[in-house]
């Protein structure tokens, strides 16, 4: 069987190491040695001022939007995980969907300036596939109408804009550590800031509000992490370098063996690289992409539709919006399997049965 994804794992006895000094230290949450080692270690990686690590994208999310006080409309992107939209509408505010470009996949940033009203506090956007949005335009937006931006970057660790790490843009940048990422902590989020003072704000958030053994500073939750999910993080991270470059050699295989196919890549940002998240493809038709889900399906081969269907139009909590645009490309829209353990040879299996498909 080849899923359409697997975690990476680091050899045993390099996360076991972590674990002997838990063991030792009986410390096993609450912002410990490893979780914060962990947080010092990503700045260092990432290249950012400030970071915090969370229970996962989601919470990310939903504190980013608390703590900046978001109130009324959030413009976003209908083409993305439902923790997105989901987050927007538990934190009381109403998701307006604008639709995405049929090139990158992204929110389409001329679209956003029409959608704006006297409601309008913030816009989301997301990173899809960890493909840059077009910042600098989102931001020249947001300025003029004086709105803040979250970017959900759950797919983006490692992206960089001109130079620039991805995380540095907007007021705050989100990040998934979830165990199907490329680089992952088995649960896990990042709370990214250029702002030391709303740093502190989201810090206080993630443990209930404290501000010492007595006192609140803040309305909080519980978005901590465990230091059995930073063991796994910092493990992890002394292969980052190998796993990008496994999943960019997986990636070339895979646009050297379907450069036929009736299907198209998203057209990744000018000023970035891609970091190998997934590998989508958009299909001509959604006929040809069905035809070819159900013979790797047969095969014991394992594909997803990501993202299908629209948010704009299958969430019971929102009001439908078509959009026509992510419609047709939600529709044609797949994403194969990729992961650091899938070998060359599954690469060229898959691509001879979808290629087959096309060719009867």
């Amino acid at each position: 069987m080849i899923p359409v994804t697997k975690p990476f794992l680091p050899p045993q006895q390099v996360y076991q190491s972590y674990l002997d000094g838990i063991w030792k230290r009986q410390w096993l949450t609450n912002m410990g040695p490893l979780s914060s080692d962990l947080e010092l270690r990503l700045k260092e990686v990432l290249n950012v001022d400030h970071l915090l690590f969370v229970t996962n994208g989601t919470v990310a999310l939903q504190m980013a939007i608390k703590a900046l006080d978001m109130k009324g409309e959030i413009i976003t992107t209908p083409f993305s995980f439902v923790a997105t939209t989901s987050s927007i509408v538990w934190e009381g505010c109403t998701p307006v969907f604008v639709d995405i470009d049929e090139d990158s996949l992204n929110i389409n940033a001329d679209l956003i300036e029409a959608a704006i009203t006297d409601k309008t506090s913030a816009i989301l956007a997301t990173h899809v596939y960890g493909n840059p949005c077009d910042v600098e335009k989102i931001e020249e937006i947001a300025q003029k109408h004086q709105l803040k931006v979250i970017y959900d970057a759950a797919h983006a660790f490692g992206v960089e804009v001109n130079g620039k790490s991805i995380f540095e843009y907007g007021d705050i940048s989100t990040c998934s550590l979830h165990a199907t990422k490329l680089y992952h902590s088995v649960e896990g989020g990042l709370v990214i800031t250029k702002d030391a003072i709303l740093l502190k704000k989201l810090a206080y958030m993630r443990n209930f509000g404290f501000d010492g053994p007595e006192n609140f500073a803040e309305l909080g939750i519980n978005g901590k992490n465990s230091e059995y999910h930073a063991a796994m993080g910092l493990a992890n991270l002394k292969y980052l370098d190998a796993i990008h470059q496994r999943r960019k050699e997986l990636t070339e295989r895979y646009d050297e063996k379907l450069k036929n196919l009736k299907a198209r890549r998203p057209i990744w940002h000018a000023g970035s690289e891609n970091n190998f998240a997934y590998y989508p493809l958009v299909f001509e038709s959604e006929a040809l992409m069905l035809k070819c889900v159900e013979l790797l399906k047969l095969n014991e081969i394992f594909t997803r539709r990501y993202f299908y269907p629209s948010l704009a139009t299958s969430l019971p909590y929102v009001q439908p919006q078509e959009l026509p645009v992510t419609g047709d490309i939600a529709q044609r829209v797949l994403c194969l399997p990729l992961y650091y353990d899938l070998t060359l040879e599954e690469v060229d299996l898959i691509c001879r049965l979808i290629l087959r498909v096309q060719n009867n």
